[in-house]
């Protein structure tokens, strides 16, 4: 999906109300949290690359139920740039 924001998908789909934005950067993959709830959220946390997803992940843990690979899905986001490179075509 797309917005003026850019590319989202729905990290956890039973709650529409929080979005993950992705975008490509220098040949890596972003990642942006945006959630209605919270709209200083979107202001006080940049775009993440994965690299640090996957390093912050592994310390993680997957404390409470929570994976952020999950959250934080590479393949979900690698579908939606390439998807996106091929409508502008």
């Amino acid at each position: 999906m797309k917005d003026d924001k850019g590319l989202y998908y729905y990290p956890f789909p039973h709650n529409i109300q929080v979005r993950m934005y992705v975008r490509e950067t220098g040949g890596g993959i972003c990642f942006r949290l945006w959630n209605k709830n919270d709209p200083q959220m979107w202001e006080k946390h940049g775009w993440v690359p994965h690299d640090v997803i996957r390093q912050a992940s592994a310390v993680y843990a997957y404390k409470n139920d929570f994976n952020p690979n999950n959250a934080y899905d590479i393949e979900t986001a690698g579908i939606l740039i390439e998807e996106d490179r091929h409508a502008g075509v």
